[in-house]
């Protein structure tokens, strides 16, 4: 059996106390109201916004719990618009009996609907998108072949499993650039 990596000594605090900030923000709650409902102190909850002490694991699912967010969300640092991740790339995690890993590209936001496609294209047009509905964020995984991909005006070059995140609420394209170029599309309605 492989040897596992030793587990980190310290959890990401800069990317919880910027979770923690801004999903407190979107709930509309004070430092009071959150420390309370998770069973906390107020200073306690202080030090971890500000990137501070060393949060148990019964802490921050308490703090989901009062925030009404998924745990990944702690986790998950704010990404920009458009989010790149070449194959072989990302966070993954070895299964421990089978030659698996799972590489998390994306965690569903709270309230959104995910539609799936399977996209087929071949070279010699592009696959020009009008904007869709506001908030909408397509997510692609190429799969075969080589394409741009993305906002109109910055799209990317893909190679088979690269994934790209981008706002479909802009104008955006895809363009194979080989025969038989396949990817799964996954659009995102929040």
């Amino acid at each position: 059996m492989a040897q596992s990596a030793p587990l980190p000594s310290r959890p990401p605090l800069k990317s919880i106390a910027t979770s923690l900030r801004r999903e407190r923000g979107r709930a509309g709650l004070s430092l009071s109201q959150v420390a309370e409902q998770a069973g906390i102190s107020k200073s306690t909850l202080s030090q971890l916004e500000t990137g501070n002490g060393n949060p148990s694991l019964e802490t921050l699912w308490a703090l989901c719990v009062a925030l009404n967010v998924p745990f990944s969300q702690l986790l998950d640092p704010p990404r920009p618009q458009t989010q790149v991740i070449r194959s072989g790339e990302g966070a993954a995690v070895p299964a421990a009996q089978a030659e698996y890993r799972a590489t998390l590209l994306a965690s569903s936001p709270p309230g959104a609907r995910r539609d799936i496609y399977r996209v087929d294209a071949e070279p010699g047009t592009v696959h020009a998108s009008d904007p869709h509905m506001p908030g909408v964020v397509e997510h692609v995984l190429l799969a075969e072949g080589k394409a741009r991909v993305g906002t109109a005006l910055e799209p990317v070059e893909l190679h088979p499993g690269d994934y790209i995140a981008y706002p479909a609420d802009l104008p955006h394209i895809f363009e194979a650039l080989a025969p038989r170029t396949r990817a799964v599309l996954i659009s995102e309605h929040n």
